[in-house]
C-alpha cells in the first residue's frame, strides 16, 4: 500500500484521462469521479463479498443500449476508487498504470463490452 494525497491522485486521474484522450472524445454524458472506497450501496449491488475489492465502477447506459428515447438523463458515472487502488500497489509508478487500466475498463464498459470482452481486448 502507497500513501498519495488527494490532489496526486486527481492528477494522476487526469494523466490517465489525458492519456485515453481519442476513447474520452468518443463518449458520451459519462463523468469521471473520485471516492475513497466504494459504499455499502454500491458493494450490495454488485453483491461483493467482504473479501472482494473494487477498484472502478462504471454506472449508467451504455452506449449500444441508448436508443431515440434517450435524452434528459443524469450523465454516466465512472467511479475510480482511491482506498482499493492504493491498496493493491507498492509504488507510484505500478498505482499510475493500474488507474490508467481501471479507467479504460469502466470506459470499455460505457462502450458496452462485457467482462470477458474486455479481458479478450485486454
Amino acid at each position: 500500500m502507497i500513501m498519495v494525497t488527494d490532489d496526486e491522485f486527481e492528477a494522476m486521474v487526469a494523466r490517465a484521462i489525458d492519456g485515453l484522450h481519442k476513447q474520452f472524445q468518443d463518449a458520451k454524458n459519462v463523468g469521471v469521479v473520485i471516492a475513497d472506497d466504494p459504499t455499502p450501496e454500491q458493494r450490495e449491488k454488485l453483491r461483493l463479498h467482504h473479501y472482494e475489492t473494487l477498484f472502478g465502477l462504471y454506472e449508467g447506459i451504455p452506449l449500444t443500449s441508448r436508443n431515440n428515447g434517450y435524452s434528459g438523463v443524469v450523465p454516466d458515472k465512472i467511479t475510480l476508487f482511491k482506498g482499493p487502488l492504493t491498496a493493491s500497489v507498492n509504488d507510484m509508478n505500478q498505482l499510475e498504470e493500474q488507474v490508467r487500466h481501471t479507467l479504460w475498463h469502466e470506459l470499455a464498459h460505457h462502450f458496452g463490452l462485457n467482462h470477458h470482452q474486455i479481458h479478450e481486448k485486454e
